[in-house]
């Protein structure tokens, strides 16, 4: 019988290109670009077909850093080996993807993504936090339960009248620094499971802002991409993070990232303000092309005419002298 077989990945943009820098260093009259960080990075995927056929079918798909105005600009990029095209999904990220089927038993394939990427830390100003909202990012999906009960009645317990957009935010993010422990579980359990007992990690943490922002019709959307650790960060987190925009009236699309924001020493930090050690990936959930997967996709077929594994999958990150 023909299986069809699903894996996981991660990486980054074109052959060798280099993007036109800009210098504006306001977003809106609500954003400013307080100070810009470079970085060079690079990721690195190793596949090995362990035989003991070709598959008919090889595809491997990566998510690209791109450019994430007001957040990052991309400088340069170099994707190898160069067969490969450029696809996009319904929320706009980018994808470099792989035709590997020529892969014979016993051989390995490399893929190497390298980029320098200029990161802004950016303050949003929430004095005036009061008009009408999109109407859109409100509904409920795979993950983010806004409409189960247990969620309503959260938000119904937490929410009031007096509040603006903003402070009922503010409500949610201290609500859940305040209540949630941080478990890594390498595992994508949402919003719901965030209010058990089993621990969260920064995709709960996300998930759960997100559920209850929507279940009052506050436009809120997942964030997924890397967070650079240097040696000084006392903060529980991995690499591999995520974190939220909430729409906000005059602010537009916010960043807030409950996960780092869980300690009251730190809450302030992540509120309504960039830190420069967030890197965008992706945007959106449950980005389709990724087939459920976080960072990159892997598909191989039949089946059952081989193994085909990764073996390797790392990011280097390395801070570069400010541009």
């Amino acid at each position: 019988m023909k299986l069809l077989f699903l894996l996981l990945l991660l990486i980054s943009l074109p052959s060798c290109q280099v993007f036109q820098r800009s210098a504006d260093k306001t977003v809106n009259s609500a954003a400013t670009i307080t100070n810009t960080v470079s970085y060079k990075i690079t990721q690195k995927i190793t596949l090995e077909n362990e035989g003991p056929l070709v598959p008919e079918k090889h595809n491997l798909w990566v998510a690209l850093i791109t450019n994430q105005s007001p957040y990052q600009e991309v400088v340069s990029r170099e994707i190898q080996p160069a067969n490969y095209i450029i696809s996009t999904d319904e929320y706009g990220n980018q994808y470099a993807e792989f035709d590997l089927k020529e892969m014979e038993p016993g051989s390995s394939a490399e893929i190497v993504i390298s980029y320098e990427v200029n990161i802004n830390e950016i303050t949003f100003d929430l004095m005036d936090c009061k008009g009408d909202l999109p109407n859109e990012y409100i509904n409920p999906e795979l993950h983010i339960e806004s409409n189960n009960d247990q969620i309503v009645s959260l938000v119904e317990e937490l929410s009031s009248k007096n509040q603006n957009v903003c402070e009922q935010v503010r409500t949610f993010y201290d609500y859940i620094g305040d209540n949630l422990v941080y478990t890594y579980n390498g595992d994508n359990w949402g919003a719901q499971a965030a209010l058990g007992n089993m621990g969260a990690d920064c995709t709960e943490f996300s998930s759960l802002l997100i559920a209850l922002s929507r279940a009052s019709d506050i436009p809120a959307r997942y964030v997924e991409g890397l967070l650079y650790l240097d040696e000084s960060d006392a903060v529980g987190a991995r690499q591999e993070h995520a974190w939220v925009e909430l729409f906000f009236p005059e602010s537009g699309w916010t960043p807030v990232d409950p996960t780092l924001g869980r300690s009251t020493l730190t809450r302030e930090q992540h509120f309504a303000r960039y830190t420069p050690n967030h890197i965008v990936i992706t945007k959106g959930r449950s980005p389709s092309t990724l087939r459920g997967a976080s960072y990159w996709s892997h598909l191989y077929w039949p089946g059952d005419s081989t193994t085909i594994r990764v073996q390797d999958a790392d990011w280097i990150i390395t801070p570069q002298p400010n541009p």
